[in-house]
């Protein structure tokens, strides 16, 4: 069984959160996507390669997130960003990490160099999205769903089998959260790992992803017949691959 720990940020916010704490090792930081949660596969997955490597781990649930506290409504990438910021300081300390960010993960990742990029010796993106709610899905509202997020604040998208509640302040915050336009400076590995048959986000976002990055030593895996998410155990597994020559 899963133990979960919950981290108080204030008298009205917890973050829930799964660790493997552990003294002077690097750390993997898991980041999960848009509307997600650690009740998915690959959480679970990458605590057990953790735990079989030595390394340290940690995962956490954005405000209004499965069981963390908080509206998902009243959220947006600055807070999400900003929740992990704090956890990474409480939970890793001065230990290295290696990022994991799936989905909209990678965009929470991407943030947290302002805070940790001498601390950070490996990123690893799955199915990236970063900038997505600009360029996935405003741009692609007709002028009728614009005027009413406008008017109403909010507007429901359904994609696939879900439904996505989309504030308009979600939306202006991702403006001021925009990462694909920075250059990092820093020599670590890089590896984007995309599904070839991504319905949810086109495998050219992680292609942007690596622009980013000038001195890294990087990687693009198109995953053939691959879907957004990735997470079956004979995809889990090519991850895991990829993950290891990132972290020898």
């Amino acid at each position: 069984m899963t133990s979960f720990n919950y981290l108080k940020l204030n008298k009205l916010k917890r973050i829930r959160y799964l660790k493997h704490n552990l003294t002077n090792t690097d750390y993997i930081v898991f980041l999960h996507g848009f509307m997600s949660d650690l009740n998915g596969q690959k959480p679970k997955f990458f605590l057990n390669f953790a735990k079989r490597n030595n390394l340290g781990f940690l995962a956490l649930e954005y405000s209004g997130h499965g069981k963390s506290s908080g509206k998902f409504e009243t959220g947006n990438i600055s807070k999400w960003s900003n929740e992990t910021k704090i956890i990474i300081k409480k939970i890793v300390g001065k230990n290295n990490i290696i990022f994991i960010g799936s989905s909209m993960g990678t965009w929470i990742g991407l943030n947290q160099f302002k805070s940790f990029k001498k601390q950070i010796t490996g990123f690893l993106g799955i199915g990236s999205a970063p900038e997505f709610l600009e360029r996935l899905m405003w741009n692609k509202l007709s002028k009728e769903k614009k005027r009413e997020i406008k008017k109403n604040g909010i507007i429901i998208l359904n994609h696939g089998k879900y439904d996505y509640p989309i504030t308009y302040q979600l939306v202006k915050d991702g403006r001021k959260n925009k990462v694909l336009n920075k250059i990092i400076n820093k020599n670590l590995k890089v590896t984007m790992v995309h599904g070839e048959k991504d319905e949810s986000v086109p495998v050219k976002y992680s292609k942007k992803v690596l622009k980013i990055f000038k001195k890294a030593k990087k990687r693009l895996v198109i995953v053939k017949n691959g879907d957004h998410s990735l997470s079956s155990s004979k995809w889990l597994n090519l991850i895991k691959k990829e993950l290891k020559l990132i972290i020898n």
